[in-house]
């Protein structure tokens, strides 16, 4: 069986491949397809994104291929939940992880370190051969840091410190967010459902 991981981020193919290794399923990029199609996330939750994106690869997809897509953010409480949805483009349409990251930085200047609680969000959707949409979720809790730490991971990594440990994301390492991830999270729940249906 083929899934389809529903993304143009070269990073995130990279990280479903290795939270999916040892299944028998066959894990491609979008780049089967002819690339990962321009999707408008104008979703206001994660879930109606990854659908979005689920929906846009499928209808490219060969038949009885499943596609994996997900949607992922940052909360943080501080500021009701932003950047949230918009955490890939919290400075903007066009910004980058370091643009992104400066912003949240500046946004949370001078609040004290007890009242940076925050959490990385993950919502699946899988698009299975048959049609049918299957949505699994999951969040790794954690501290915004007054400044970024490690140059390891991408987008918010360096200022994020998971519940439990002193060094950020971007200190860990992959083999660490690997375990803590949001995303190895909502993974376990998929390969469950994998494992069940096959």
């Amino acid at each position: 069986m083929q899934i389809i991981i529903a993304t143009g981020n070269a990073h995130k193919v990279l990280e479903f491949e290795q939270l999916l290794s040892g299944l028998s399923q066959q894990v491609d990029s979008a780049a089967v397809v002819g690339g990962m199609p321009t999707v408008e996330e104008n979703g206001t939750t994660f879930e109606a994104n990854a659908k979005l994106k689920a929906d846009a690869v499928s209808a490219l997809a060969p038949l009885g291929a499943y596609v994996l897509a997900d949607d992922s953010g940052l909360e943080v409480d501080f500021l009701d939940g932003a950047p949230g949805v918009y955490s890939a483009r919290y400075a903007g349409t066009n910004a980058d992880d370091a643009t992104n990251l400066n912003k949240l930085l500046t946004s949370l200047y001078g609040v004290e370190s007890s009242r940076r609680s925050a959490r990385f969000r993950c919502v699946l959707c899988l698009r299975t051969g048959g049609g049918k949409t299957h949505f699994f979720e999951g969040s790794c809790e954690g501290a915004i840091a007054k400044e970024p730490r490690g140059n390891q991971g991408f987008g918010y990594d360096p200022i994020f410190i998971p519940e439990g440990y002193q060094k950020s994301f971007g200190e860990l390492g992959e083999a660490v967010k690997g375990l803590l991830s949001h995303r190895s999270r909502a993974i376990q729940g998929l390969r469950d459902f994998l494992a069940a249906v096959h």
